[in-house]
């Protein structure tokens, strides 16, 4: 397997998931803006969406959409989710649900120079809400979204709530969601993501 990626975006997901499976896989990068990969191939013409996660499962068969690699990559090592067909399992769908059109999506104008003002506050009040819902659901006594278990859904959340550092963001409102992110950082597979997409010093 192989996935394509850029430092820190949603694709990180992907990599920490990969990670956690243990099987064999590589990575390459990729310039999205140029969308040409480290290895100068026409990214274009591996996903024609343009953007990552994108990953190659075999020659010739590639995957896009990071709650669906997420779930496949979990499936196939019957890890990190529920069966299919478990009301567990719909739970976790709603979470990832939640954090790509909620959570992920409210992020994108934080990371726009040229979005107004206007549009970045904006976008910080329906973040700030949607991290309050996250905050009581881990006020619970949870340590992980769906639970004792942690799955393919808190990987995706580490990711996209680890951009409020990159945004300006401030998080000390939510202390529970920031522990949640020193849970997940302190994982070995996290680690090993980061340090692998050069996010932090081996």
């Amino acid at each position: 397997m192989k996935l394509y990626y850029s430092p820190g975006a949603c694709s990180l997901a992907s990599h920490i998931v990969l990670q956690e499976i243990g099987k064999p896989f590589s990575i390459e990068k990729v310039d999205l803006a140029a969308k040409k990969t480290a290895s100068g191939a026409d990214f274009s013409a591996i996903n024609p969406k343009g953007y990552v996660p994108t990953i190659e499962l075999s020659p010739g068969e590639v995957l896009t959409e990071g709650p669906a690699i997420l779930q496949h990559l979990a499936d196939q090592a019957g890890r990190l989710a529920p069966a299919p067909g478990t009301m567990a399992r719909a739970r976790l769908n709603e979470w990832l649900a939640f954090i790509n059109g909620e959570v992920h999506k409210a992020f994108g104008p934080l990371f726009k120079p040229d979005a107004s003002a206007e549009a970045k506050e904006a976008a910080k009040a329906q973040l700030a809400k949607r991290f309050t819902h996250i905050e009581k659901t881990l006020s619970d006594g949870r340590d992980y979204l769906t639970g004792a278990d942690y799955t393919i859904a808190d990987a995706y959340l580490f990711v996209v709530t680890n951009w409020a550092n990159f945004t300006g963001f401030a998080l000390d409102a939510f202390p529970r969601l920031q522990a949640f992110q020193a849970r997940i950082a302190a994982r070995p597979a996290v680690e090993k993501a980061l340090v692998a997409e050069g996010l932090k010093a081996a």
